[in-house]
């Protein structure tokens, strides 16, 4: 991307909400809005894209609106004809100044700042307009219109009417539409706005792209009146325990029945009970999802009216002492971290093939595990490692600086951890839930971070709480590097220790790795979750000489050799270098060498490997090969 193409400065908006409320969160939330500014949102959907559904997907009509006129009059006020009502001209007189229908279009799934280059840099708000053809709603059914995800504050129309709005920027929200669809053409309209706001979640700053737009499939779902809307099944001490819930007429007392019938295990309960136990005398043939065998099973849930499925695996994961164990046995992370961009061009990945193509690199680089950075990647990326036997970090984007102490900041943040959570609570392969990233060690972030935990706690207890957090280094009587100490309070909180540090990119040299003590202050697993630097593929020099191949050779090579130190020790349990593949970053303008992309991936943005992926995937073998030998 060239300078002299067009940017388009943010837009900061700075708006007043209420107090948020109900801080702690439930086991089996009933959420309604994500934060005081969401409404109308509908129950959860799980497993939406099996149900029937009309395909909202394609091309549609958008305008792009960088001072909000579609929503505000000069005068800054609230109109009350704003472009939501899709109007069209039917007199000569008549005094219309937008026309959905003479408008470019925009590919939905998608950003759209790598689908057009006037829109590269643009934060600000772009309208959405697609028409489709339905009937009405038939007796005894229920339609909902669903999003996977819209960056970052979508409002939604239907025929000129507001369903609501949603203001997490990367999980699915639905709004239901029975008896408000027209017989022939509906029009649905949509306002997304990505422009950054100090109260959000992520805030101001970020090291990742922006990307703004409908991201992540749209769908018009049929279900039964009263349908299953979301369950949970899980290993817990020998048992498979979990719970479905109704949403509909009775369903309190609706009646469910969940079956694994692989394994011959049946229970039965109703929608209101907390929990639907089968007993381990039923499972005996159970055999446990793990990387080296990612064992999946078809799960049932039928009621009176609705059957719904899904593939899970079921694994058990705790720590003992400064060890991470899975079943019963333990294990070291072999990981890389990554974000959700493609290998054809950059742009938001959200497809299965993006998944795959992704997760498939990581799965040639002898990864037993991702770290999906900074925040809710689509629900292929998770889905996919299931099969694929890769454990899990999932991430909210609690990230560097944010108004730690403002409500709604706070809102925004439970708002991203109960529908990560709510999402993806049957997937085997996530393990981790992470509150945070680079947060600064000071009371306000401590509490907020802690907060965060004990929401995860009750939502989840079967998966390991952690953030990634500042590490001090120091030095010996001789100025040399000696240590790394791990002192950032929020580890009493997590169950998993995980630190960033990037000795020899951003000061010091790698080869002052070698020999460091790690001291933490809590008898926890520790990981690095982030180390790499900057590397340029094809660019060759010496090997003292950064964004070089050979650079990034002596880096990878005196890091993992210090890794390979900390391992035998006992006082590592896992690390995700930084990161898979370049992604594009507006903080990472250098001409010539970066152009707007973050230069530390193993491979480049279009996925050719550099020198260091050899080098990372052969230790990685190496520690595979160690770890199944081991008695």
């Amino acid at each position: 991307m060239k300078f002299s193409q067009v940017m388009v400065l943010a837009l900061v908006l700075l708006t007043t909400h209420a107090p948020a409320q109900d801080w702690i969160g439930r086991p089996r939330p009933d959420r309604t809005t994500s934060t005081p500014e969401g409404d109308g949102l509908a129950p959860p959907i799980m497993n939406a894209w099996q149900r029937e559904i009309l395909d909202l997907d394609g091309d549609w009509n958008v305008q792009i609106d960088p001072f909000d006129s579609g929503s505000l009059n000069y005068l800054s006020e609230n109109r009350r004809d704003g472009w939501w009502q899709d109007r069209e001209r039917t007199r000569p007189e008549q005094l219309i100044e937008y026309n959905f229908d003479a408008t470019p279009v925009l590919r939905v799934p998608g950003d759209w700042n790598t689908q057009r280059d006037d829109l590269f840099f643009y934060e600000g708000t772009v309208w959405y307009r697609r028409t489709f053809e339905s009937g009405t709603t038939p007796e005894g059914k229920r339609r909902f219109i669903r999003f996977g995800a819209a960056n970052r504050h979508a409002t939604v129309w239907l025929n000129g009417k507001r369903l609501g709005a949603h203001h997490v920027g990367f999980t699915p929200f639905a709004f239901e539409v029975t008896g408000k669809l027209a017989e022939g053409e509906n029009s649905l309209v949509v306002r997304v706005d990505n422009r950054r706001r100090f109260e959000d979640v992520p805030a101001i700053r970020t090291d990742w792209w922006n990307y703004g737009g409908i991201t992540r499939e749209v769908g018009l779902l049929e279900v039964p009146e009263t349908f299953i809307s979301s369950w949970e099944l899980r290993l817990e001490d020998g048992d498979l325990v979990g719970w479905a819930k109704l949403d509909g007429p009775g369903a309190d007392g609706g009646f469910v029945r969940v079956s694994v019938e692989e394994i011959g295990a049946v229970t039965t309960g109703f929608g209101a009970e907390p929990e639907l136990r089968i007993r381990s005398s039923s499972i005996d043939r159970l055999e446990v999802w793990s990387p080296e065998r990612p064992r999946l099973y078809d799960v049932v849930i039928q009621s009176v009216e609705d059957v719904v499925s899904d593939r899970i695996g079921f694994r058990e994961i705790e720590t003992e002492g400064r060890g991470i164990v899975l079943n019963g046995e333990p294990v070291f992370l072999r990981g890389i971290c990554i974000h959700e961009e493609s290998l054809d061009g950059g742009g938001r990945a959200w497809s299965e093939r993006h998944a795959r193509e992704l997760l498939g690199l990581a799965k040639e680089l002898g990864c037993n595990y991702v770290r999906l950075a900074h925040y809710t990647h689509n629900e292929w990326m998770t889905r996919i490692a299931d099969e694929l036997g890769l454990m899990v970090w999932g991430e909210i984007p609690v990230y560097w600086e944010m108004q730690f102490g403002n409500e709604v900041t706070q809102a925004f943040a439970k708002a991203h951890v109960e529908e990560m959570i709510e999402r993806d609570r049957n997937r085997a392969s996530v393990v981790i839930w992470s509150v945070g990233n680079e947060n600064r060690a000071r009371p306000v972030q401590t509490e907020f971070r802690a907060r965060l935990a004990k929401i995860a706690r009750e939502l989840d207890s079967s998966r390991l709480i952690s953030a990634a957090c500042f590490a001090r280094l120091k030095r010996d009587e001789d100025g040399k590097l000696a240590r790394v100490s791990v002192e950032d309070p929020f580890g009493e909180y997590a169950d998993v220790l995980a630190i960033n540090q990037y000795i020899g990119w951003y000061g010091n040299h790698s080869s002052d790795v070698a020999g460091m003590v790690v001291d933490t202050a809590w008898e926890k697993p520790l990981l690095f979750s982030e180390f790499g630097a900057g590397i340029k593929q094809g660019l060759r020099g010496d090997s003292e000489e950064v964004w070089t191949e050979e650079f990034g050779v002596r880096f990878y090579s005196d890091h993992l050799d210090w890794c390979d130190e900390l391992r035998d020790a006992g006082a590592l349990q896992g690390i995700s270098p930084w990161i898979l593949k370049d992604f594009r970053s507006p903080r990472r303008p250098l001409g010539g060498v970066q152009d707007w992309w973050n230069r530390k991936g193993l491979v480049s943005e279009a996925g050719v490997p550099k020198d260091v992926f050899g080098v990372v995937g052969e230790r990685y073998r190496q520690w595979a090969e160690e770890d199944a030998t081991r008695p």
